[in-house]
C-alpha cells in the first residue's frame, strides 16, 4: 500500500503513543483494543501487496525490526491486561535479540533497536516519551543499577527469576507497595528502588482500574475527516461512493463538482469524471476539507497485457494505462506501473474499428532510483487482432543510459496515423542490467521501467 512507509496498515493502526485513551474510545472500549492486540500478535506472519523491507522481525503483524511497532506489546497495561505485556516483551527480548553480528532484527537505526532492549531488559520502556511515564513489562535480570547524572542511583531489583518466572507477581517502589504498571520519570531521578517479585502464572497485580497509565489528548482536539470507505476512483460505466469517518458522532458533507454541500446519509452513485469535496463537523468545528478526482474509463476500451508488472507498483491493476490517471514525478505517489528487468508489452482494444490519429505513451526516468527510460518503444496497429503492422515514428529509440540527476517524464508519440485499427500494441524494451557507471551495477542490479497512461485519440 503506497500511503504507507516501511510498515503497513497493522503497525500503523496503533501507532498513536500520544493519545491512547483516544484511541481506545474511537475503538469503543478497553476489550476492543485488547481484541486487536490479540489479533495483531496471532495473525499470519506473511505480507502482501508492495514490498516493504524493513517489515521484520514479525510475530503476527507485529514488526519489531522497525520502531512503529516498538511500543505495541506494552498498550496490554493501558487496559489492565499486564501479564500479556509481560508475555509479549518476553517473547520478544528471549526471540528476536542474540549475541552474533546479525542479533537484532532489524535496522538499528541510530541505537533504537538496542535501547528498546535496554530499557525493556530492565523493566520498564517509554511508551510516550512527553508524558514522563515508563511502563512496566518484565525484567530480564537479576538486578540491574542505573547510575544517574544528579549522583543518585536507582536499582531495579528480581526476586525469583527464571525463564517460566516471567510474570511480577508483586512489585514495591522504594519498600512500598507498587500497583500501577508504570512508574515517572521524577522516581527514576529521585533515586531508589524498584523491586520486583515474579511467579511463573498471570497474577492481579495491575489489573484493577486506575492502576493503567493513561495518554491523552483533551486540548485542541480535531475533528476527523471522512474518507472513502468503498468506490473506484477509475472506473467504468459508474461506482457506488460509501463514505465513513472514524468519529461516529461527526456528521459528513459532500459535494460533487458545482453543486453545493449536503449531508451524507446514503452511498451514491458517480457516473461520469468527478471531483468530490467532503469535510466532517462535530459540535460547531469542522475537519479539513478533502477533494478526490474521479476518473471514467471507457467503458469500449480494454488492455492486455503481455508482461507482468511488479505487485508493489500496480497502479491500481490492469486497467491503469487506460484510467486516465497521469502519473507526477514521484514515482511514490502509486500512479505509476513498474516493471523490473522485464519489457512492456501491452495491447489496448478499442472494441471495435476506429480512425487512430495518435498514440501517445509516458515514461518516467529516475536513475538514482533505478528507473530508467526505455531504450526502444514501438506501436503496432491491427483490425484482427493478430496482424499487426508497425506505426512509424521518426525515433523509437531512445538514450536511456546516459547518466541524469533529473527526474523527468518522457511522452513518446506516434503519428500523424490516420488509419483505421481496433487493436494498439505498445511496446517498450527495458533497460535491463543497469550501466557500469551506476552504483547498482557491482550489485548486479537490474533497472525499473515505470509506464503510464497510453492514450489513442
Amino acid at each position: 500500500n503506497f500511503n504507507y512507509t516501511e510498515a503497513n496498515s497493522w503497525q500503523y493502526s496503533f501507532y498513536v503513543p500520544q493519545d491512547i485513551s483516544g484511541f481506545i474510545n474511537l475503538l469503543g472500549g478497553k476489550d476492543k483494543l485488547e481484541a486487536n492486540l490479540d489479533k495483531l500478535f496471532t495473525a499470519k506472519d506473511q505480507t502482501a501487496g508492495r514490498e516493504q523491507v524493513d517489515i521484520t522481525g514479525l510475530i503476527g503483524q507485529y514488526a519489531h525490526g522497525n520502531e512503529p511497532s516498538h511500543h505495541m506489546a506494552y498498550l496490554y497495561n493501558f487496559v489492565n491486561k499486564p501479564h500479556k505485556t509481560q508475555e509479549r516483551v518476553y517473547e520478544i527480548l528471549t526471540g528476536l535479540y542474540k549475541n552474533s553480528p546479525d542479533g537484532i532484527s532489524g535496522n538499528e537505526d541510530c541505537g533504537q533497536m538496542s535501547a528498546w532492549y535496554i530499557f525493556s531488559s530492565m523493566g520498564f520502556y517509554p511508551v510516550t516519551p512527553a508524558s514522563n511515564q515508563y511502563i512496566i513489562g518484565t525484567p530480564l535480570f537479576d538486578k540491574a543499577t542505573i547510575n544517574l547524572e544528579n549522583g543518585k542511583v536507582f536499582d531495579i531489583v528480581v526476586q525469583d527469576l527464571s525463564p517460566d518466572n516471567k510474570y511480577i507477581g508483586t512489585a514495591y517502589l522504594n519498600g512500598e507497595v507498587l500497583q500501577r504498571t508504570f512508574i515517572t520519570h521524577d522516581e527514576i531521578i529521585n533515586g531508589g528502588a524498584l523491586e520486583f517479585h515474579m511467579t511463573d502464572q498471570p497474577s492481579d497485580w495491575g489489573t484493577r482500574e486506575g492502576s493503567e497509565p493513561i495518554t491523552e489528548i483533551s486540548d485542541h482536539l480535531i475533528v476527523p475527516a471522512p474518507f472513502i470507505e468503498n468506490g473506484d476512483v477509475a472506473f467504468k460505466g459508474e461506482t457506488e461512493i460509501s463514505l465513513a469517518n472514524s468519529d461516529n458522532n461527526a456528521t459528513i458533507f459532500y459535494k460533487l463538482d458545482d453543486q453545493g454541500f449536503k449531508k451524507y446519509e446514503q452511498p451514491f452513485v458517480i457516473n461520469k469524471p468527478s471531483l468530490l469535496e467532503v469535510y466532517s463537523e462535530k459540535e460547531g468545528k469542522e475537519s479539513a476539507r478533502i477533494t478526490t478526482k474521479f476518473y471514467k474509463i471507457d467503458p469500449n476500451l480494454s488492455i492486455k497485457l503481455e508482461t507482468d508488472y511488479a505487485n508493489q507498483y500496480n497502479a491500481g491493476g490492469i486497467d491503469a494505462l487506460i484510467d486516465g490517471i497521469l502519473g507526477a514525478k514521484d514515482f511514490r505517489t502509486g500512479t505509476w506501473q513498474g516493471y523490473h528487468d522485464t519489457d512492456l508489452i501491452a495491447s489496448i482494444d478499442l472494441g471495435s474499428l476506429k480512425l487512430v490519429n495518435l498514440v501517445s505513451v509516458n515514461f518516467l526516468q529516475d536513475q538514482r532510483s533505478w528507473i530508467f527510460y526505455p531504450t526502444e518503444v514501438q506501436c503496432f496497429g491491427s483490425k484482427n487482432g493478430k496482424d499487426f503492422v508497425p506505426i512509424p515514428n521518426e525515433s523509437t529509440k531512445i538514450d536511456a543510459v546516459t547518466p541524469s540527476e533529473t527526474i523527468d517524464i518522457k511522452e513518446v508519440s506516434f503519428g500523424p496515423i490516420g488509419k483505421e485499427y481496433r487493436y494498439i500494441k505498445i511496446v517498450a524494451k527495458t533497460v535491463g542490467q543497469l550501466p557500469e557507471w551506476h552504483l547498482g551495477y557491482e550489485h548486479d542490479g537490474r533497472s525499473w521501467l515505470f509506464v503510464d497512461e497510453i492514450r489513442i485519440n
